[in-house]
């Protein structure tokens, strides 16, 4: 085998298989303008708490995706909520909207 000086760590493996996407899903069908996001950063690069924390739209999104919802609302608290992301996104995509649906189907889910 070839050594091109790198090695993955067992803890970024993801076994897609056993992921619970059920928070994703139904983002998904209560937002389906998310579907359209290209992931091109525009949101990323103008948010305001961006510049103080580690809050990221697409971050968030892709966490939800690989069924991270712990780490992922974690990331949407940090959020402003001033909806720069909004203003920027070339698709129209209510970010503000997808942020705060998160936190609240998420919350239903835990009070289950």
């Amino acid at each position: 085998m070839i050594d091109f000086g790198f090695s993955i760590s067992k803890s970024s493996h993801i076994n897609m298989d056993n992921v619970d996407l059920k928070l994703f899903n139904r983002l998904e069908s209560l937002n389906p303008d998310i579907k359209t996001c290209m992931s091109c950063g525009l949101c990323t690069a103008t948010c305001t708490a961006g510049n103080f924390t580690d809050v990221s739209f697409r971050q968030i999104i892709l966490m939800l995706q690989r069924g991270k919802e712990k780490e992922a609302l974690q990331k949407v608290k940090k959020c402003m909520m001033c909806g720069k992301c909004m203003l920027v996104c070339s698709r129209g995509i209510n970010t503000r909207n997808i942020l705060l649906s998160i936190t609240r189907i998420y919350n239903e889910e835990q009070s289950l």
